[in-house]
């Protein structure tokens, strides 16, 4: 059993292979990495590849931007290389529609590199497409339980000649109460098929699976047991319920792309709509919505054309986005398991992030014991807007790549510096020419016409939350890294 304390220092503990030709994987498949700009594996890659490519079963536990999905998926689709066309010879469950999507999307340049199709199923759109890529001949099958068993009732496919069935996120299966239709599925494949079971956790129901569908499992865990929260900086702020969407709006501006979080759909919907009337581009995904709508504004958020994704708890199972730079409860989690799920959206694949919980003076005390329960100690004290755009500025984004959509992720460049040293002057007046709220800056036009730079950061908060074009202010200057640029500004 290969067990890998430290997801961001492990490379130092496993073994001497550190590329993924070293590991087994063809060269065409190597080649394409290369291409992707992913030189080096995971440590789960590095742990599970070679397992999976000697037929092994193999159970794994690996946080959310561990890697997994190309540490399974690779071999995986390497091993399809004697697939007869037309038929599933591999099945990936996964629990909702977004992650089976994603995996398909990030495995499929691989499969097609050696001539094999890869299609997803999944509910909330209609039959016709699915079962059309079906016709035409699939190898790789990603899919959800329930669409997948109503396809199977409708006679549109067999499971008979599968021999490799992943089931990814099993606890989350267990979570949606998904673990019966796996159990169906898995036995309507091949009898002597291959198992690869992938969870945050490894005990209970998913301990049960693993028994029942696994013959002597190698079994590999990677990071803390749990989602690892400690890449994250959390932050507890009191505050006035009233006041929650202008928290949550300038937790944006300074932070850049966030997850926040909300209970139900209708408060999903309602904080969309009240961020974009203060300048903040938000999209609500939830279960109310369709597949194309929820397709869209996931597409938005990881384009960077939308810095604010509001979720429900449901709907953000399986939604994997790399550099997300901040995770909000607006409303408050409903236990400390999900804190810590929550709160994984950040902070993956070796990154930093940013955890904001807001809360009510009736919130304290739970808050708290949620606290001890995950091993946390911060204080909760009123909003520190300063603060928070200090830790943004120092915040790196994710480093080396996990998946195959992206080149590999070099550290993200902080947002400009905004340097203390250097003199300062004060008592200027001048008029804003522009201020783009969802990015957090803008420029001062002075009143000899030169522009200014100016950070939300530097904004002095108790005066106002963002700045209008043409707005007359009151600033100070100094020497920032980057030439002069504008603090403690405030209203003319």
């Amino acid at each position: 059993m290969t067990i890998i304390d430290s997801l961001p220092d492990a490379r130092a503990d496993v073994p001497a292979a550190e590329t993924f030709s070293d590991l087994g994987l063809p060269p065409s498949i190597c080649t394409l990495l290369t291409k992707s700009g992913i030189l080096a594996p995971f440590p789960i890659q590095v742990a599970v590849i070679p397992d999976v490519l000697a037929g092994l079963d193999v159970c794994g536990r690996a946080p959310t931007g561990s890697g997994k999905t190309l540490g399974f998926g690779l071999p995986m689709v390497s091993r399809l290389a004697d697939a007869r066309r037309r038929r599933p010879v591999a099945l990936v469950l996964a629990p909702t529609r977004e992650l089976a999507e994603q995996i398909s999307v990030e495995l499929t340049p691989y499969a097609r590199a050696l001539g094999h199709q890869v299609a997803a199923v999944y509910g909330g759109v209609g039959y016709r497409d699915q079962r059309k890529a079906l016709d035409n001949g699939v190898e790789l099958l990603v899919a959800c339980p329930g669409r997948l068993e109503d396809l199977l009732q409708m006679g549109a496919l067999t499971l008979d000649e599968v021999t490799t069935v992943v089931i990814d996120e099993a606890d989350q299966m267990a979570d949606m109460g998904f673990l019966p239709a796996v159990r169906r599925l898995v036995e309507a494949t091949h009898s002597s098929r291959q198992v690869l079971l992938f969870s945050a956790t490894l005990d209970g129901p998913v301990a049960k699976l693993i028994k029942d569908f696994q013959h002597d499992p190698a079994r590999h865990e990677v990071g803390e047991r749990g989602p690892d929260i400690t890449s994250a900086r959390h932050l507890f702020w009191s505050i006035d319920r009233t006041k929650r969407t202008d928290h949550v709006a300038d937790i944006v501006r300074a932070t850049g792309s966030s997850v926040v979080f909300t209970r139900t759909r209708h408060g999903a919907d309602r904080l969309a709509k009240q961020l974009a009337k203060v300048g903040v581009r938000a999209e609500a995904i939830h279960g109310g919505r369709s597949q194309s709508q929820r397709d869209r504004a996931l597409e938005a958020f990881k384009g960077g054309r939308t810095s604010a994704l509001v979720a429900t708890d449901v709907a953000a199972r399986g939604v994997h986005v790399d550099d997300v730079a901040s995770v909000v409860h607006f409303d408050p989690p409903a236990d400390s398991s999900t804190y810590l799920h929550r709160s994984g959206r950040t902070a993956r694949a070796g990154a930093t992030g940013i955890v904001v919980s807001l809360l009510d003076s009736s919130m304290t005390k739970d808050a708290k014991k949620m606290q001890r329960d995950i091993g946390l100690d911060v204080r909760i004290a009123a909003p520190d807007h300063a603060e928070l755009g200090a830790i943004a500025r120092n915040s790196p984004a994710a480093t080396s790549g996990s998946t195959a959509a992206a080149p590999v992720r070099q550290e993200r460049p902080a947002p400009t510096p905004h340097s203390q040293s250097g003199d300062a002057s004060t008592g200027e007046t001048g008029t804003v020419k522009f201020f783009n709220s969802s990015k957090g800056y803008g420029f001062i036009t002075r009143p000899d016409g030169a522009d200014l730079f100016v950070h939300f950061s530097n904004i002095d908060v108790t005066g106002f939350k963002s700045l209008d074009e043409g707005q007359p202010v009151r600033f100070a200057v100094r020497a920032g890294k980057r030439g002069p640029e504008a603090f403690a500004v405030t209203p003319a």
